[in-house]
């Protein structure tokens, strides 16, 4: 068998995605610093402008700022971003903000423990509520179309829906934090939405990525203060991070080289380009989702809830704020990787075309759901790809990238180094959670403190308790 290959630099001409592309001022920081003269050294150099690249420089400013720090000199910290700024899979596919529940609890519990199955849920429960709390605490909710009023799963099979009422009963017992959690009956989703299948409701927001990370990154910018500077170099892909000496990288973009003291490496799907032994089935695998922009038939009276999921979660969708009561809503679909069997799209790293297959099954999805809502002959507006990062677990890899490689004779050339990456397609439920654990580790290190690890994140996606060899 022939070894993975690692993934390629993202493609250059990407499909074009409602979230980037339908508005002309979607993204203000699309070429940021593209034509800026590259810094020659920086403190941390973050390889990534997605939520993960920008969260991690987001807690770092502000765990300097609680601190007071005394610095020397200000902490340089650098954003590198191969295309446009948050143009991977966060900017580009992106939406959802809904924490998982309850499902896969009972499947989490036999494979670890209870208190490791427990961390699974409350990691994206904090990574949530931590990001509305900020969109609220400084009035960014109508900026970014903030929607709340939960998601539901609709449960087509009666074998799922055995499954998920196993896992809630099994969460349950195991007290895990299960409120606002509501079971419909076939009766009352069919009387409320039109849809004659069960289901269970949950709390859960629906955003508009780009532009909560690009509101992150001022954020962050305006608050360096004092004890840090921020800067942002957009279209200026790394191609290599060599090491200089015991406390230095050299970080190799088209542009220049830059010498860094640590590297963080945001770049999910992409990891393996720059940390080769990333790639194959133990490492992140580059996957390919689909999604597109399709209007609903009726009006915003008959199109309720924000969000919904159903075919085992292989589908999710949810309409678009409205302008005016007139208008016919928006819906953003996604999934149906499972039409393109047996491949499911992994190992896939081309975001510049669509499948076939997974087109139509999006298409056909939703008229026969909502029978009469969706015109069965109406094109999408815009469809597009974007790339996830996948893992044979399911969870990302956080932490040192050296304790990835514990016989590995080269382990000592990726000391500083650091990795959040491979969200299995829950990104905007986990990146901003991982960043805030990197930032920490980060922030540790620089003031001689121990890092403690917080009591939400799974003991599972830490690297010294996921080594590649």
């Amino acid at each position: 068998m022939h070894p993975t290959p690692p993934a390629k630099l993202p493609s250059r001409n990407p499909t074009r995605s409602f979230w980037i592309d339908s508005s002309p001022d979607a993204n203000p920081l699309a070429g940021e610093g593209s034509q800026d003269p590259l810094p020659s050294e920086a403190d941390v150099c973050i390889i990534g402008a997605g939520i993960t690249g920008v969260g991690v420089a987001y807690h770092l400013i502000e765990l300097l700022n609680d601190a007071s720090f005394s610095v020397k000199h200000p902490l340089s910290i650098m954003i590198l971003e191969a295309r446009d700024f948050c143009s991977g899979a966060t900017g580009r596919n992106g939406g959802h903000l809904t924490p998982t529940a309850f499902p896969k609890f009972a499947q989490r519990q036999a494979l670890f423990n209870t208190i490791e199955a427990i961390k699974s849920y409350k990691l994206e429960q904090y990574t949530v509520s931590l990001l509305v709390k900020i969109i609220e605490e400084n009035g960014w909710a109508s900026d970014i179309d903030l929607v709340e009023g939960g998601h539901i799963n609709i449960l087509f099979m009666e074998k799922e829906a055995k499954n998920k009422r196993k896992d809630f009963d099994m969460a349950r017992q195991a007290q895990l934090n299960l409120d606002g959690v509501e079971w419909l009956s076939k009766e009352e989703v069919e009387e409320e939405y039109g849809v004659p299948y069960p289901g269970f409701r949950k709390p859960g927001y629906n955003v508009w990525p780009l532009k909560l990370v690009t509101k992150l990154y001022q954020h962050a910018q305006a608050h360096a203060g004092k004890y840090a500077s921020l800067s942002l170099h957009t279209r200026t892909p790394v191609t290599a991070v060599t090491h200089e000496t015991a406390s230095t990288h050299t970080v190799v973009t088209n542009r220049g080289s830059i010498s860094c003291s640590r590297v963080v490496h945001a770049t999910n799907a992409y990891a393996s380009h720059l940390l080769p032994f990333l790639a194959g089935p133990d490492g992140i695998i580059p996957t390919r989702g689909q999604v597109m922009a399709t209007r609903t038939s009726v009006g915003t009276d008959q199109i309720k809830i924000p969000s919904w999921s159903g075919n085992e979660g292989f589908v999710y969708w949810f309409p678009r704020p409205v302008k005016h009561d007139t208008e016919k809503p928006l819906i953003i679909i996604g999934g149906g990787r499972d039409t393109a069997a047996p491949s499911y799209e992994l190992y896939v790293d081309d975001d510049s075309e669509t499948h076939p297959l997974v087109g139509k099954a999006l298409r056909e999805f939703l008229p026969p759901v909502f029978e009469g809502k969706y015109d069965p002959n109406s094109e999408p507006e815009m469809e597009w790809t974007g790339i996830m990062g996948y893992t044979k677990m399911g969870d990302p890899f956080v932490g040192p990238v050296a304790d990835l490689l514990v016989a590995n004779p080269n382990k000592d050339l990726y000391k500083k180094q650091y990795i959040a990456a491979g969200y299995a397609s829950h990104g905007m439920t986990r990146a901003f959670g991982c960043a805030d654990v990197i930032a920490q580790m980060i922030f540790a290190e620089i003031s001689d403190k121990e890092w403690k690890e917080p009591d939400w994140l799974p003991q599972r996606y830490l690297t010294w308790n996921r080594r590649i060899e």
